[in-house]
């Protein structure tokens, strides 16, 4: 297979700017009752609106929130302390993580009373986050080059799904609807290694960033739309997993597929021009 050129393109420098620091929002708890937070060194919990501290939080220490009226509580010893606000950030005073649902997470926790309900955000940057979603979506003991596949298509879809789940405030969850992401919890070496290799590379598609989907295994073939719609950088290939049962939509990568090409010599950028075609890399504007 011929060698491959990462191109720069000067229209994706332009659309990436306009979010320069790319940061993105992860739903982890969506409309709950009540929702325990913590950090693994002391922080704070700061109100939205006025950006002032309404609580500290000790290393290690949980908390649980509620709702209370259109305000945040802490549920403590069966008493109820209300925050005096709908919607706080919880952050860290010196390097280190978040946690909710009993995993640790880098960045801030955004945590909003909607209607009642308790609504937990992670909002990290970019390659933070694809660091949770690799390890989560494709086991690390699986083909580097595979890895590395894995991080660019996970880059991609996320930046070209921005916004995807803005009803609920943020742009994607944290589930196999949009991206597994396990947060720093689900973070290994090796898998982190992929990220950084692999810092910023994107897929383009008529000079945008295309959304990449994959799927565990297309059982063989994958599958030339999404749904019925046409898309002109899928095609219908053979998957490469033909003794794996199909398990997923079948659109794009096949992770399973990506996985043998790998151990075939196969390299991620040759994988990722094999499952998706004519597609173009970019790099994300390094200042940024």
């Amino acid at each position: 297979m011929k060698k491959i050129l990462i191109i720069l393109s000067a229209l994706l420098i332009n659309l990436i700017l306009a979010n320069p620091s790319h940061a993105i929002k992860i739903g982890l708890l969506t409309q709950v009752d009540e929702a325990g937070i913590g950090t693994n060194v002391n922080g704070r919990m700061i109100d939205v609106n006025t950006n002032k501290t309404v609580c500290t939080s000790d290393a290690m220490k949980g908390y649980v929130l509620v709702p209370y009226k259109n305000e945040i509580a802490i549920k403590s010893g069966g008493h109820y302390y209300t925050l005096g606000t709908g919607a706080i950030v919880l952050r860290t005073d010196k390097e280190g993580y978040v946690s909710t649902k009993g995993r640790w997470y880098r960045g801030k926790l955004m945590v909003k009373n909607s209607g009642g309900k308790l609504t937990v955000i992670n909002d990290i940057d970019l390659e933070s986050y694809i660091k949770g979603v690799v390890p989560s979506e494709m086991p690390a003991s699986w083909e580097y080059e595979a890895l590395k596949a894995q991080a660019i298509a996970a880059r991609s879809f996320a930046l070209a799904n921005l916004g995807k789940q803005s009803k609920w405030g943020y742009d994607l969850k944290d589930n196999t609807e949009d991206q597994a992401y396990g947060g720093a919890s689900s973070e290994t070496n090796i898998t982190n290694k992929a990220v950084d290799e692999t810092h910023g590379l994107v897929l383009t598609y008529d000079m945008k960033i295309i959304s990449a989907y994959y799927s565990a295994s297309a059982g063989g073939m994958t599958s030339n739309s999404i749904w019925g719609g046409y898309v002109p950088y899928l095609h219908s290939v053979p998957s490469f997993d033909d003794n794996v049962q199909k398990k997923g939509h079948g659109v794009g990568m096949s992770q399973h597929g990506a996985n043998n090409l790998a151990k075939q010599g196969y390299n991620a950028y040759q994988i990722l021009q094999y499952f998706y075609q004519n597609v173009k890399f970019a790099k994300l504007n390094n200042e940024t």
